[in-house]
């Protein structure tokens, strides 16, 4: 690309797309940008929690013993550490998750679930997976969920090579 003043040129030819593909990529982008506030709407308004919370405290209860470090929890939630640090706090004061450092190694901070971060997690799934059905699941029929998990597979396996995000953990 030159720059002559504000005007600039391109050097190379931008491949377009077709109607076909501009309408499933733009069609992607509007489900990508509405879904995760709606989300986090129906969770903050029911249980005054964030999507991401909700994802990071239903992570550590899978997790052996409700703990993982924080670096397990930022490669499994997509999150910089600097930002899981401060959710994690926030839920620290709540008292639904408690840090610590490892006893194996006083470099490693580890995040358990409480308790009482349990039971929240409980109350609010529900609710959820409510808003997950009205907002997805019921309005696809059968053949378009298994068109859904086909797809979604194929672009998370473009997406996360070493399925970091893989589903059925």
């Amino acid at each position: 690309m030159t720059t002559r003043g504000a005007e600039r040129t391109m050097t190379h030819p931008v491949p377009r797309m077709t109607p076909e593909e501009a309408q499933a990529w733009l069609g992607l982008i509007r489900v990508c940008d509405l879904l995760p506030s709606e989300l986090d709407s129906q969770l903050q308004r029911d249980s005054a929690m964030t999507h991401f919370e909700f994802g990071v405290m239903t992570y550590l209860r899978w997790m052996p013993e409700s703990t993982a470090s924080m670096s397990e929890i930022a490669e499994a939630t997509n999150a910089t550490l600097s930002r899981l640090s401060h959710v994690c706090s926030r839920l620290e004061r709540r008292g639904l998750v408690q840090k610590s450092t490892s006893p194996a190694d006083r470099r490693v901070s580890r995040v358990t679930l409480t308790n009482a971060g349990r039971r929240e997690l409980v109350r609010a799934t529900p609710g959820h997976i409510a808003t997950a059905r009205r907002l997805v699941i019921d309005a696809l029929s059968p053949e378009d969920l298994a068109d859904l998990a086909r797809i979604t597979a194929k672009l998370g396996e473009q997406l996360d090579p070493e399925q970091r995000f893989a589903t059925g953990r």
